[in-house]
């Protein structure tokens, strides 16, 4: 049988609504009497209900999700499943809810982030990724609107987010080829208008340029999607002019597609290197090295900066660096 609001009070000695201010904190109630609530909550096993919480609180206790396109086939990007079970972990520790909402293309994003505001559903937005000029930023910011973004965002203040290093990722393992004797390195990435592209794009340039290592132009190619068949594609394009000793996939799922052609044509001899390290670059042929960018930390420390500001109200830290690793596997020679 359910335990009450009623039955605690009788427990602890108090009236309902003291049980009720309990467990919304309240700074009215003294500390005592908070313990002398929460000890009878955890003897009698009492579970709030939460909808009749969040009308007393005006607050829902969920977050509203926003999921690009390309996360809409989860198997195939790993990516997103990781991050989302890092945000559900963190929120279900502080007994928030998430919602989601997928995005049909890059223009229904700002169609989504009114709906959550206006539905008056959620307490907070997370974007799981940051973009030049992102109209979605600038609208949270305009109407006041808690949110967090996975991605470095362009202007930093008043903005919460979490991310990698990817300038440094992308630096760090440049050198590491360099040092390996590779001297005509290649880097493919897609959706130039993504901040981790311009991050990853520069890290590559600035260690080649340190290392003097002279950068053929055609070898540095921006496709549109993260595909395997845009890694594919854009693998025929390098293979058309002198072929690279490396190349530098942005995302596993465009190094799946690199794998593919170098095997058809039989070549060997290539060095290629992926991000993410998603639990399928173990299992290609070779299995591909990839670079661990702690896709599930990203999401969980997401949801902490989210809720953290929601439950304090307070000016704290405003993002968190995630560190990356390089696995190393066959495909990198």
């Amino acid at each position: 049988m359910k335990v009450t609001i009623k039955e605690v009070a009788k427990e602890a000695n108090v009236s309902p609504s003291t049980v009720s201010r309990v467990l919304s904190d309240s700074k009215q109630i003294s500390q005592e009497t908070k313990e002398k609530v929460r000890e009878a909550i955890k003897k009698l096993k009492y579970k709030p209900n939460a909808i009749a919480r969040s009308l007393a609180n005006n607050k829902t206790r969920i977050l509203g999700i926003i999921l690009p396109n390309e996360a809409q086939d989860l198997l195939k990007n790993p990516f997103f499943m990781q991050a989302m079970r890092g945000m559900s972990l963190y929120a279900q520790s502080k007994n928030y809810y998430i919602s989601y909402a997928f995005s049909k293309d890059d223009s229904t994003d700002i169609e989504h982030v009114k709906d959550f505001i206006n539905s008056n559903l959620v307490d907070g937005i997370c974007l799981l990724r940051s973009k030049i000029n992102d109209i979605n930023v600038k609208y949270l910011k305009e109407v006041g609107f808690p949110f967090v973004i996975i991605g470095r965002p362009e202007e930093s203040e008043g903005v919460l987010w979490v991310d990698n290093d990817n300038f440094k990722a992308t630096y760090d393992l440049v050198n590491d080829l360099i040092k390996k004797g590779h001297k005509d390195i290649a880097f493919i990435g897609a959706k130039e208008e993504w901040n981790v592209t311009k991050d990853r794009v520069n890290g590559f340039k600035v260690a080649c340029e340190i290392n003097g290592v002279k950068i053929n132009k055609k070898h540095l190619i921006i496709g549109k999607e993260f595909t395997e068949q845009e890694g594919a594609n854009l693998t025929y394009m390098l293979l058309k002019s002198k072929a690279p000793t490396a190349i530098i996939a942005e995302d596993d799922i465009l190094a799946f597609g690199v794998l593919k052609i170098l095997k058809e044509n039989n070549i060997n001899n290539i060095s290629v290197i992926g991000f993410n390290n998603t639990h399928l670059a173990e299992f290609q042929d070779p299995p591909l090295a990839s670079v661990d960018i702690n896709a599930s930390e990203l999401g969980f420390y997401a949801s902490k900066l989210l809720i953290d500001s929601l439950e304090t109200k307070e000016p704290g830290l405003n993002h968190y660096i995630v560190n990356t690793k390089l696995i190393k596997r066959d495909s990198l020679k």
